[in-house]
């Protein structure tokens, strides 16, 4: 772990690329406001709060999660960040790669269960070969041949896991994942819109109260729940790096009422849009937030 949070110090207070395919890492001081992608997420140093839908988790050093589909999320960095920053690598998960892992057989798996943001203690193995793969970024020639090896083994680490189930869903193209992240994907192209549910559940190939509880139980979020938490996130981002005024923001992500915009922000952020935006802004703030925009998010 201590060699591994040395190289991460390299990252950048926002998810790095590392040059190595689908591996990114960050150092953050603050909270992290952004749209997951599909991801496995591993915690190397400092604690992490995570609101995610209805859930919220906190993950410490060696803890490990999933992510099974794009996700809005916001999230508090805790500790003494500046001596102690918090560190994390992620792995984009390919459904490809991990298909290649899965057994033919698998009639004796067990199905998802649980929550796929729950927090789960790396072991021993899995870590020692993220140190492995991280090592590789100074040596690009021996990541063309290894890299792909280390990624299936963490992979492999994480199928035997409390996750595995989940993990295994990722990989079907025909599974639950995969019909919901066509959803979500839609979502998020479509954010400013208003929907109706149905269309969706078809989509889905799936009937509305079955699209409901599976959307819900995968995203920890209702449909519009999810739009609207896009829709934050990206005003948010809007007040902190633009420059037009809440009003106008609020009526750019698809709000119709900017009292409603108003009253939902500062539920979500705890302070009203202009004072949120301003406590980033002003010369006593110890670091701005390593929010990203949510139409290029790759976190």
């Amino acid at each position: 772990m201590t060699e591994l949070r040395s190289i991460v110090m390299r990252a950048q207070n926002k998810w790095t690329d590392t040059g190595l395919p689908r591996v990114a890492m960050v150092r953050a001081q603050a909270c992290a406001d952004q749209v997951y992608q599909p991801m496995l997420h591993l915690v190397l140093q400092g604690q992490k709060t995570l609101s995610i839908g209805d859930e919220v988790s906190r993950y410490n050093a060696g803890s490990y999660f999933l992510v099974p589909v794009d996700v809005p999320a916001t999230g508090q960095i805790h500790g003494n960040a500046a001596d102690e920053p918090y560190l994390a690598v992620s792995l984009r998960l390919d459904p490809t790669v991990i298909s290649t892992l899965l057994m033919e057989d698998e009639k004796n798996t067990k199905p998802p269960t649980g929550s796929c943001f729950n927090p789960v203690p790396a072991p021993a193995e899995m870590i020692d070969a993220w140190l492995r793969m991280m090592r590789l970024m100074d040596y690009p020639r021996e990541a063309t041949v290894l890299g792909p090896m280390i990624e299936r083994e963490i992979l492999f680490r994480a199928l035997q896991g409390p996750l595995g189930g989940m993990l295994r869903d990722v990989a079907r193209p025909d599974g639950r994942m995969a019909q919901i992240r066509r959803t979500t994907q839609w979502i998020r192209e479509h954010y400013t819109e208003p929907f109706r549910v149905e269309p969706l559940a078809v989509m889905a190939d799936m009937s509305v109260a079955a699209f409901y509880r599976h959307f819900k139980s995968v995203t920890a979020m209702t449909p519009i729940q999810y739009q609207k938490r896009l829709r934050l996130l990206r005003a948010r981002w809007l007040l902190l790096f633009d420059t037009r005024d809440a009003t106008s923001i609020a009526y750019t992500v698809g709000y119709e009422s900017a009292s409603q915009f108003s009253r939902e922000y500062a539920r979500l952020f705890g302070l009203p849009p202009a004072r949120d935006a301003a406590r980033f802004k002003t010369p006593t703030a110890s670091s701005a937030p390593y929010i990203a925009d949510v139409l290029t998010a790759t976190g």
